[in-house]
């Protein structure tokens, strides 16, 4: 029987990157992408490594933030299915919207949730964004990683400190995802 392995879940206001900084981690196109507000849906998983450490990554759909869609409630439920199971959350946030009330909400539910959480500020392509990044400090999480999940600029640091979080052992060197 083989062990479960340690689960990673995305979360954070709806548009914020996390489809893509799961298709990056995960190595394949494996989530939809788009720039419309609600386009994941429900929860997706996949097994990936990092420095020799696998684990379960899952990425919820928007599940914080008010929303028109009939889907919504199922949506958010589904998501906090996940939370309970995460062994580290990623709160996914966005540098060029900057710090927006729905984060602190989001903050909010994670502290109550009581597991680690690494904050990855995404979208911190340039000087502008980058400044934005600083106002995530705000909410209260330490490390702030600033990331580009559409580049991949920031994402081995950002794992790095999932790694740090899940409390595991990892090999010398980083260069798999699977």
């Amino acid at each position: 029987m083989s062990k479960k392995l340690q689960s990673v879940v995305l979360v954070g206001r709806p548009n914020v990157g996390k489809s893509t900084l799961f298709n990056r981690i995960a190595g394949s196109r494996r989530a939809i992408v788009a720039p419309m507000a609600g386009t994941t849906r429900d929860v997706n998983s996949h097994k990936a490594e990092w420095g020799g450490v696998r684990f379960t990554l899952t990425d919820t759909g928007g599940m914080f933030g008010a929303s028109e869609d009939p889907l919504h409630d199922l949506v958010a439920e589904r998501g906090r299915k996940a939370l309970e199971e995460a062994s580290v959350i990623v709160f996914v946030a966005d540098a060029v919207a900057g710090a927006l009330p729905a984060d602190q909400d989001v903050a909010e539910a994670l502290r109550a949730a009581g597991k680690p959480v690494v904050l990855a500020v995404n979208k911190s392509d340039d000087r502008r964004a980058a400044a934005g990044a600083l106002e995530f400090h705000r909410l209260g999480f330490e490390p702030v990683i600033q990331i580009s999940a559409e580049h991949g600029r920031g994402v081995g640091d950002l794992l790095e400190e999932v790694l740090r979080a899940l409390g595991t052992r990892r090999s010398r060197c980083p260069l798999s995802t699977a």
